[in-house]
């Protein structure tokens, strides 16, 4: 199981726990959208393997057994708060959104409501990934730049935001290398399309009308699939919609997570 660590993003209530996408910081992806969020939710963001504020891995882990690393650190922090047992929410983006499907699979009592976004029960194909875990370890996460920036982004972002395109991007350069390369290959061996019956968690997954990573069908899927679920295309958005459009994921996660309030 890796370990990561829980960065306390501040507010004010229940706990919601938000994950990154890859190559990202969860302060660089949503400290914008966490500042909108805040006034209703204590908010707690965890990050990979290797990047941000966790350690680099030192072995192999699958998508299931980052989703037990994650539980832990929630755990550990809601037992430091005096707040042990309490349900939480959930929102993450990409490998956090897939993260957050394994969470609603192995611990289900524990999770009030869930929104994922720019994700799917399956990303990509497991021989991109793990092509790009062997770009990696052979030229550093750099060689990631270009693609993720054409990815990452919609047409216009750049020009409009280009301090908040620098910070995410330098979240990709400062990652490490390993545990870039092995998210990618947990990456390669997730795939969760037929057990999406079995998640009863309300969920609301958010896509980007201009995502070609996880285009808006594979958010599409996630909602029909589970019990209870919904979806939402944003226009003039990429792969990382909290970055892109804060103001509209906020209001998004704010009133799905309103209604299914314990």
């Amino acid at each position: 199981m890796p370990e990561v660590r829980i960065t306390d993003l501040g507010g004010e209530g229940p706990v919601l726990v938000l994950g990154p996408s890859l190559g990202t910081s969860v302060t660089a992806l949503w400290e914008t959208t966490a500042a909108l969020l805040g006034t209703g939710h204590r908010l707690w963001g965890w990050d990979l393997p290797g990047h941000g504020a966790s350690p680099a891995p030192r072995a192999p882990f699958t998508l299931g057994e980052l989703a037990a690393g994650v539980l832990a650190a929630v755990d550990a922090a809601l037992a430091a708060h005096g707040r042990t047992g309490e349900p939480v929410r959930y929102a993450g983006v990409s490998v956090g959104g897939a993260v957050g499907l394994r969470l609603l699979l192995d611990a289900p009592d524990r999770f009030d409501a869930a929104v994922l976004l720019c994700t799917g029960a399956r990303i990509g194909e497991p021989d991109g990934w793990r092509e790009r875990a062997a770009v990696v370890r052979a030229s550093g996460t750099a060689a990631m730049v270009a693609g993720s920036r054409a990815r990452w982004f919609a047409p216009g972002f750049a020009d409009r935001d280009p301090d908040r395109v620098a910070l995410l991007l330098g979240s990709l350069t400062g990652a490490d290398p390993e545990g870039y390369a092995l998210t990618c290959e947990a990456l390669a061996g997730f795939d969760v399309r037929d057990r999406l019956a079995a998640i009863t968690t309300p969920v609301l997954t958010i896509a980007g009308a201009a995502d070609r990573a996880t285009p808006p069908a594979d958010l599409a899927l996630v909602a029909d699939g589970v019990h209870d679920g919904r979806s939402v295309v944003l226009d003039d958005v990429a792969h990382l919609a909290p970055a892109e459009a804060p103001d509209r994921v906020a209001a998004l996660v704010a009133g799905f997570l309103a209604e299914h309030a314990r």
